[in-house]
């Protein structure tokens, strides 16, 4: 057993935040997610915009001491690990300095495995909906090409693995045109290297269940927020209709996180017919992405709240073995949707602590 905890807690983590040569060109010379942070304003009655960070500040991830403020603010909360996204169109990396430096310094001890974010990126953020501006492209070549970037991360001892395999996620499998041709490729080549892979699939709102666990995926990993199908639909008509009436979307979905938190409690995760990590989030907000056009948010989330459903989930979700133990949090610092763990002016360490108060003794 290579980890004596009941639960090991993993936070999905955005290496977004320093300049690169993509963002200047998309979205002007020095953008980072910074910008949409900080200039992010209320848009209804008791709105909390901006989200302003305390402890950390606005770091800049290409230095590695602010890389290891994270490690130790995670350490002293109980965060066992950071499942960070990996960006990859046929050959072509993106945001992948931070990870680069973190494998490269021995010194950032702290477990971590990766999470291929497989979308295509469009600049939905100016209104522009049909607009690609990367897009991936799938084959077997390059599914070997990807696998042998991979190799020095898997190879790495901080790599987090269930029985001695790497545990590799990937966002979007229902996006693939032949995912188990993908599968069956990676754990070929895996084999070959004298190890085995541990897959997952991230489970969206839409795309979840047992018809999306393809031939040789491992495991799901629920995606949160999990808005229901009823209100995606609802949602995605009206702002088709919007969209091609008005050009652009009008209508804003605002929920309930104390209501969200009180159907989760009713929830059994493992009562799914495989095998399915929990997920909880502290809070959803992406307003700052969609300046003057509709967004999504749940307004009333507490660090209270948040401990409760922690703690539901600590008591209520029973690991599939020894090392199939994740409870993952969406998200270490996404804080242009509103999403993090890391302190704020607002609530301070306040959802850092819950996780602490809830995992200090499993």
């Amino acid at each position: 057993m290579s980890n004596q905890k009941k639960n090991r807690v993993i936070a999905i983590h955005l290496p977004q935040f320093y300049p690169f040569a993509e963002n200047d060109e998309w979205w002007g010379k020095g953008f980072t997610e910074w910008r949409n942070v900080a200039t992010a304003t209320p848009r209804f009655r008791g709105h909390y915009q901006p989200h302003i960070p305390a402890d950390l500040g606005f770091y800049d991830l290409r230095l590695a001491e602010s890389r290891m403020a994270q490690i130790e603010l995670a350490k002293m909360h109980g965060i066992d690990g950071f499942c960070y996204y990996h960006y990859w169109f046929s050959g072509r990396q993106i945001m992948e300095k931070p990870v680069k430096e973190m494998l490269n310094n021995s010194y950032e001890a702290f477990p971590f495995m990766l999470c291929w974010a497989n979308e295509n990126w469009h600049r939905n953020w100016e209104g522009g909906f049909n607009k690609v501006l990367i897009s991936q492209e799938y084959s077997e070549e390059d599914d070997i090409r990807h696998f042998y970037h991979l190799l020095p991360y898997f190879n790495d001892p901080r790599y987090i693995r269930v029985n001695g395999a790497p545990v590799f996620c990937i966002y979007r499998t229902h996006l693939f045109p032949d995912i188990e041709r993908t599968i069956a490729t990676w754990r070929r080549l895996a084999s070959e290297n004298g190890f085995s892979l541990y897959i997952c699939r991230f489970e969206d709102s839409l795309h979840f269940g047992n018809e999306f666990m393809a031939d040789g995926i491992d495991a799901a990993v629920e995606f949160q927020p999990f808005i229901t199908k009823e209100h995606l639909k609802v949602g995605n008509y009206i702002q088709r209709a919007s969209r091609k009436i008005f050009g652009r979307e009008l209508f804003s979905y605002i929920y309930s996180y104390k209501e969200l938190v009180k159907r989760q409690l009713s929830r059994n995760i493992n009562d799914c017919g495989y095998n399915k990590y929990p997920c909880v989030f502290p809070s959803w907000d992406n307003s700052p992405r969609r300046k003057g056009r509709s967004f999504t948010a749940f307004r009333g989330s507490t660090p209270q709240l948040f401990e409760k459903w922690l703690r539901h989930v600590k008591d209520s979700f029973k690991p599939y073995s020894a090392d199939e133990n994740f409870v993952f949090i969406n998200a270490w610092n996404e804080w242009a949707e509103g999403c993090h763990l890391e302190p704020d002016l607002k609530n301070g360490s306040g959802y850092l602590d819950a996780v602490k108060n809830v995992f200090q003794n499993d």
